[in-house]
């Protein structure tokens, strides 16, 4: 079996308008132990993230526990959002078709399509090993939601308040068999530009 932890980043510094660059809080910062504290145990082969520097940052030290450098996947990247589109009505318009963005936006089917042809891309290349990703809301959502397409906005609006969170997701070659929660961090979502 290949598993897959999908570490959605911890709470991110939502004043920092760059969202490629944008950092963690202290509190994150100190959250990322977490992270460390919950996979110190688990035996990782490979290690790739978002080039957004919050996701790099949060599985960072994880990485170096198990002596492993961090590749970088740039189809892993957060949604682009458009201005003014972190309410409740974008949230559910964008899930209830996905398809749907702002002008200046990027649609859930595209983030979609590219998450899942990255993890792809991962099963195939690293088939019966366990394999740590560091990922984003918005991202982890869609790609929960192309294994279960009953994952909708409902359950985007439940995860968007976790940072950091881990979960994992196991695999027979590229079938979805098995899901586990492992850390959930419970941090307010302050409607920044980007998850």
């Amino acid at each position: 079996m290949t598993n897959i932890y999908f570490v959605r980043h911890a709470q991110p510094d939502y004043a920092f308008a760059d969202a490629a660059k944008r950092p963690l809080t202290e509190e994150g910062e100190r959250d990322i132990l977490k992270v460390v504290e919950a996979m110190k145990d688990i035996r990782i082969d490979f290690a790739v993230s978002s080039p957004y520097k919050r996701s790099f940052d949060t599985i960072k030290q994880t990485a170096d526990e198990h002596g492993l450098d961090i590749a970088i996947d740039e189809r892993l990247h957060e949604r682009i959002n458009g201005k003014n589109s972190n309410n409740l009505e974008m949230f559910r318009k964008r899930w209830s078709d996905l398809s749907y963005s702002e002008s200046d936006g990027e649609c859930l089917q595209s983030v979609m399509d590219r998450n899942i042809a990255a993890v792809n891309d991962i099963l195939d290349a690293h088939r019966d090993e366990n394999i740590m990703i560091g990922t984003h809301g918005t991202a982890l959502s869609t790609i929960l939601h192309y294994y279960d397409n009953s994952f909708g906005v409902d359950d985007f609006m439940r995860l968007i308040d976790f940072m950091p969170y881990i979960i994992r997701l196991g695999f027979n070659g590229r079938e979805l068999v098995e899901k586990e929660e492992i850390l959930i961090v419970k941090k307010e979502f302050k409607g920044g530009n980007n998850r």
